[in-house]
């Protein structure tokens, strides 16, 4: 198969060393503006002559239609508001797309497209990253195995594996993301209703192995999408949460609390909003190659078989030396090459606009993500237990 790769970004980059891994990819396409990022590609990745580069931007959609046409799947990691003109492109030839989302706004134009792919028997696939992507498929994997579901939560985060005061954060992706997710609110569901809940509040800890046996989760908006909408109605209670390092909470909440995050402008002479000068400092100072950890913890609570049960997925990944990726680049571009190899090589049949957890079979996706190596582990407890802060000794452990 032909796959197509937009982007040669950090994530992009990635994608396509993960695409040259699989021997039943026999061409991997990538576009990008860089030449030198291109030529990086070319130089680090192995790939047996299979990787075809191209220089053109993502916005000149009559050079890319040449290039993408005969691909089996294209797989966008483009900024995120080209993704709508990206997937209308691929629905005209006839190519199935894929992308990372985030966006709830975005994804919801790229669900819009679903009459007309299905029409065509060609797949529109957003959110198929981590999270939104990864979580929400396992989310909706262990609310499969109840037979009364009624709670469901999400922690997940990507953190520094040497934290520096005052933040202990670094910028893995997009620093104008960073800010949505801590100043928009995040919708959960409560008491079997949808609640609006301010980002950064709720603050709990959260322990994995050492060395992250302290840390801390809080409510953001980012890493859902369409999965609080989705599970209304169908679970009475559902939280999501970002982990980061002690601390990092509160250091946003006083810089976000000076109004730093506003769309306002500074002054009546620049342009420059608030949110402006936010985002590049925190690219000036958090941003840059560093050494991560991906932390991510499903838990869905309710009854099987007539007896109160737990499930919870797990995932600690950190730095791969000897690959040189960070932790974030491969919990994101590894489930995204699956889904593209799916769409591609017609494991999921017909077609459409839909989100990867409406699609995919949940086994075989997850059976993929741990052969190319992601160790989500899964435990039953019995009874309802609260596993942010310990784990009890009673678990039955399956992988």
């Amino acid at each position: 198969m032909t796959i197509t790769v937009v982007g040669a970004g950090a994530i992009g980059a990635a994608v396509v060393r993960e695409l040259c891994r699989h021997d039943d990819v026999d061409q991997v396409q990538v576009c990008d503006t860089r030449s030198r990022a291109l030529q990086t590609l070319h130089d680090s990745v192995e790939h047996n002559g299979a990787l075809r580069s191209f220089q053109v931007d993502a916005r000149d959609l009559g050079v890319l239609s040449q290039i993408v046409r005969e691909s089996n799947c294209v797989i966008s990691g483009a900024p995120s508001e080209l993704n709508p003109e990206l997937a209308e492109l691929c629905l005209d030839l006839g190519v199935n797309f894929c992308d990372l989302g985030g966006n709830e706004d975005i994804v919801k134009q790229e669900l819009a497209l679903n009459d007309r792919a299905r029409e065509k028997a060609v797949w529109i696939v957003p959110n198929c990253g981590l999270a939104p992507g990864l979580v929400n498929v396992l989310t909706m994997r262990g609310l499969e195995q109840f037979d009364r579901p009624t709670a469901a939560s999400i922690r997940v985060g990507d953190v520094p594996l040497n934290p520096e005061p005052p933040f202990n954060f670094r910028i893995s992706w997009s620093a104008e993301r960073i800010i949505d997710d801590y100043t928009r609110p995040a919708q959960h569901i409560a008491d079997g209703k949808l609640v609006e809940v301010d980002a950064l509040s709720g603050d709990e800890t959260i322990r994995f192995d050492g060395p992250f046996e302290n840390m801390e989760a809080f409510s953001t908006q980012g890493g859902l999408s369409t999965l609080t909408d989705t599970l209304d109605g169908r679970v009475p209670s559902f939280d999501h949460k970002t982990i980061r390092w002690p601390g990092h909470a509160h250091q946003m909440r006083f810089v976000i609390g000076l109004g730093f995050g506003q769309e306002r402008k500074i002054g009546v002479r620049t342009h420059l909003t608030y949110r402006d000068l936010l985002v590049r400092r925190m690219r000036e100072r958090l941003s840059g190659d560093y050494e991560d950890a991906v932390l991510m913890r499903v838990m869905v609570q309710g009854e099987k078989d007539g007896a109160p049960k737990t499930l919870v997925y797990e995932m600690v990944e950190r730095y791969n030396e000897d690959d040189n990726l960070t932790a974030m680049m491969r919990c994101t571009s590894i489930p995204i090459v699956v889904v593209a190899k799916m769409i591609a090589g017609h494991t999921i049949s017909e077609g459409g606009a839909r989100v990867p957890e409406a699609i995919v079979p949940k086994e075989d996706y997850c059976d993929a993500l741990r052969t190319q190596g992601l160790n989500i582990t899964e435990t039953w407890y019995d009874g309802h237990v609260r596993v942010t802060d310990k784990q009890p000794a009673d678990a039955t452990h399956t992988a």
